[in-house]
Parts: structure tokens; sequence; C-alpha cells
């Protein structure tokens, strides 16, 4: 039998005037939409030794790598591409240093991507079907599931106004919103690996996981990738414009899909993408649900066993 998680250290402290914590300042703060579990989550795993003290060494090491690794690749052939190995290398890292809090918010990636997808391409006025990605444990990532997440994205995009121009339609609020596919991902965190060496961040994790994805795929593929990112505004324009709804665009900004940037930042970036995604999750649960998205409750994680807020939280 597994243990429940402990609680984030600031909670466990508890607010002091005299010394106010941050991350207990960002927890009990409602005006961000996510859930509390998952929020207690992100903020456990960025308020972690590794993100402080880790990441300021670890990020401008991978973008010199980065820089390093695009010289490199002139000379080798334009096809080089090591997918297998990378998804294997990958599922190996994230299963033996990666923190649970940060395996869980992956995983969990994937799952809310897949139901975002699915509720834009079932709501538009030319509906489309969508090729979901839902792994449940950090094995399933070896089936070249990054880069199949990436294509998925763009292929969507594509379908969807192929099928919107083939039609002479635009995007705009159905007559009924399908809500259908929209559910809280059936993953634990009590189920992620949590061995002793379990403890790198999602941020450090991702730069460092960065330069490993750019060595091992084409550029082709890697320029793909770090250029999907750009996508996250497209996504949040298509489902406000399903939901009439623009004003929730403003916690979706990944930068100008129409201006491609460097790969420098790509990282970074990976972080924003991810959050993004999260947030409009959370918002479209709250249309399905009728409640606010701080109050949505997980239900499949120990962060909250009673679906409820911990008292520290309450109290304020």
């Amino acid at each position: 039998m597994k243990h429940p998680m402990p609680e984030p250290d600031f909670l466990r402290r508890g607010h002091d005037p005299a010394d106010p914590s941050p991350w207990l300042a960002l927890y009990l703060d409602r005006s961000t939409p996510l859930p509390d579990h998952v929020k207690r989550a992100w903020l456990k795993d960025s308020s972690s030794a590794s993100r402080q003290y880790l990441l300021p060494f670890l990020r401008p090491l991978a973008r010199v790598l980065i820089i390093v690794i695009q010289i490199v690749k002139t000379f080798l052939p334009r096809k080089w591409s090591h997918s297998r190995v990378l998804h294997r290398l990958l599922a190996w890292g994230l299963s033996r240093f990666v923190s649970p809090e940060a395996n869980w918010l992956i995983l969990r990636h994937f799952h809310l991507g897949a139901q975002i997808l699915s509720f834009i391409g079932r709501n538009s006025p030319a509906p489309i079907e969508t090729t979901p990605l839902e792994p449940m444990c950090i094995a399933d990532l070896k089936d070249d599931l990054f880069v199949k997440h990436d294509v998925n994205l763009f292929n969507f995009v594509i379908r969807l106004n192929q099928a919107l121009q083939a039609r002479g339609l635009e995007m705009g609020p159905p007559d009924e919103v399908d809500y259908g596919m929209l559910r809280e991902p059936p993953l634990r965190l009590q189920d992620m690996p949590r061995g002793r060496l379990n403890v790198i961040d999602i941020q450090s994790a991702i730069e460092v996981f960065t330069p490993v994805y750019q060595l091992l795929l084409t550029d082709n593929d890697f320029w793909r990738a770090a250029n999907s990112l750009q996508l996250d505004e497209t996504i949040g324009i298509y489902a406000a414009q399903l939901l009439g709804a623009p004003e929730h665009l403003i916690l979706v900004n990944n930068h100008h899909p129409l201006i491609p940037l460097s790969t420098l930042r790509a990282g970074h970036r990976l972080v924003l993408h991810g959050l993004s995604t999260e947030m409009l999750h959370a918002l479209l649960m709250s249309r399905k649900t009728g409640h606010p998205p701080a109050s949505v409750t997980g239900g499949h994680d120990d962060a909250g066993q009673d679906g409820k807020a911990p008292a520290t939280a309450q109290a304020q």
C-alpha cells in the first residue's frame, strides 16, 4: 500500500505575518484558474530545493548545449534521428530522477491536451475526429509519445481549418456546447515513482531534456516541437470562440503563433505550455460543472483526499 504524499512545506508552516511565504500567497490566491490539488502539486514542485538551487545552474548550461548541438548537427546527416532511443532515455530519466509531482503533471498534460482538442473538434461547426494520447504510466511514454503529441497538434490545426474552409464556415459558439469529453484524468499522484533520487523539479527536468531532445531528433522535428508551443494562443482562441468568452485568453500566452522564436528558450516556454493547458482545462471544467475552477476537485490523487482545501487555506 502506498502512503499519502506529504503536505508541502509552505502549508505545514502556515502563515507568519512577519515572514509571509510567497508560495502560500500563490496557493491561496484564486485569480488563476487551477484546481486545488493541481496548484498544490505545482507549487510544491516549484518551491523545491531543486528548483531553487539547481535550475539557475542548469538553465544557462542547457542553452549553451543547444547552441553547441546546433553547430554539431551541421556536420551530421539531415535525417539524423533516434526517436526510440530518445523516448526510452526520457522515460528512464523521469522514472529515476524526477519528482512525483513533476511526473504526475507531465502525464496529466497528455490527457488534458487530448480532451481540449476533442472539445474543440467536437464542438466545431465542422466537427473532426481527434487522436488522443493518454498514457497511464511513465513507461507508456516510450512509444514516441512526445513527438506524436507535437505532430497531433499541427495535424489537428490543419485538419480543422481544412474542414471549416471546405464548408465555408467560421468558428463560433454552437447551439449547445458538448462538454462530455472533459473529465479529471485517472492518474494518481501517489502512484508516481518516489525513489531517493526522485527530486528533480519539472522546470529543471525540462531544461535538461531539451538539448537531449534536440540531439536525438532531426532539426525539423525539434523546430516543430519548439514552435508547437506558439499554438497555445491558437487553441485558446478556438476555445474562446466556441464559448463566446474572449476574456479566457488572458492566461493563455506563449507568444504570437505567426512569429517563430529561437529554440533557446524552449524549456521555459514548455513550462508555460503545460500551465496554459492546465488553466484552459480548468476553465472548461468550470463551465461544465458550473463551479469556479479553484473548487474543481481531483478525487484521483492524495493531494487533497477529502476534496477540500486544507485547514490552513480555509482559515484565511
